[in-house]
């Protein structure tokens, strides 16, 4: 991630604090104009398997994971020999496997006869140079289903204390890149403190320069953040209550940036919103997996 290129953006001259707008809504025609700039309506028949669970690209094969836009029809997900959702016209589908580079988490079926665009890495970052503000719409779809698949398996009830995740997206040259952009937006925490709490707003997000964070859900730590990993990015990208409580563990250096400074963002470098896609992806997986 050495190739993040911030000359787009003015400096911001403090951190932003920035009032919340209207919930973000999916737009099936900004979704068509992405997918139809970089590739091409293709047909599928009935009761054929578009792509199966726990398949994997392969790039020195030049076999590619490719995310999909249903145009037309109607599509069954299907995990572990269980139906666990369909994918209707005008919705996008298979981007997980596409942006985090791991296998399939489910099965996907044209249940009628389909139209699809697909897309592989390539062809979507083409596509993502061209409408960089996608990312954001794409980064609400990943968060909404990772919503709803911790609401399937934990409906009402405690977080399980089971595996846990160490968390990095930037490596340390794509982070100083970073930190130089928004040099003014830094702030520091002591150990110990609460930096972000379950069910409040989130106008801020945030990527770790020092220290380590942990992340909990109902109290029980599912997460640890270290320099170079990102928070507070899935309530700013869906404007909803905080998903989970963020707690300094040693003191912390973090830039703190609200939504239109992340959308600057995006806009001047697509590799930092492949980036972000990546941690959302990755996080979603993982919450998939407890």
């Amino acid at each position: 991630m050495s190739e993040l290129d911030f000359t787009k953006p003015e400096k911001p001259a403090k951190p932003p604090v920035e009032a919340p707008a209207k919930p973000s809504i999916y737009d099936p025609a900004m979704a068509m104009e992405f997918f139809g700039s970089a590739g091409k309506p293709e047909t599928i028949a009935q009761g054929t398997t578009i792509f199966t669970e726990n398949e994997k690209g392969n790039r020195l094969l030049l076999q590619r994971d490719r995310m999909y836009l249903l145009l037309d029809g109607e599509v069954s997900l299907i995990a572990k020999n269980k139906a666990i959702g369909r994918i209707g016209k005008g919705e996008i589908f298979g981007e997980m496997a596409s942006i985090s580079e791991m296998p399939r988490s489910a099965t996907a079926v044209a249940k009628i006869p389909c139209r699809v665009i697909g897309l592989d890495d390539s062809q979507f970052q083409s596509a993502l140079r061209k409408r960089p503000e996608f990312a954001l719409m794409l980064m609400s779809v990943m968060i909404r289903r990772m919503r709803d698949a911790i609401s399937r398996q934990n409906p009402g009830g405690p977080a399980s204390a089971g595996k846990m995740k160490e968390s990095a997206v930037f490596d340390k040259s794509a982070l100083a890149i970073l930190s130089r952009a928004l040099s003014q937006t830094t702030v520091r925490y002591e150990r110990n403190k609460v930096i972000v709490k379950e069910g409040q707003a989130g106008l801020m997000m945030y990527v770790v320069l020092e220290g380590r964070l942990a992340v909990s859900i109902q109290d029980k730590i599912v997460e640890k953040i270290g320099p170079g990993g990102v928070f507070g990015e899935m309530a700013l990208v869906e404007r909803t209550p905080r998903l989970a409580t963020v707690t300094s563990e040693t003191d912390c250096g973090l830039l703190a940036f609200g939504r239109n400074t992340l959308l600057d963002l995006i806009k001047a470098s697509p590799d930092f919103a492949v980036s972000l896609l990546g941690a959302v992806g990755d996080r979603a997986r993982f919450i998939a997996s407890r």
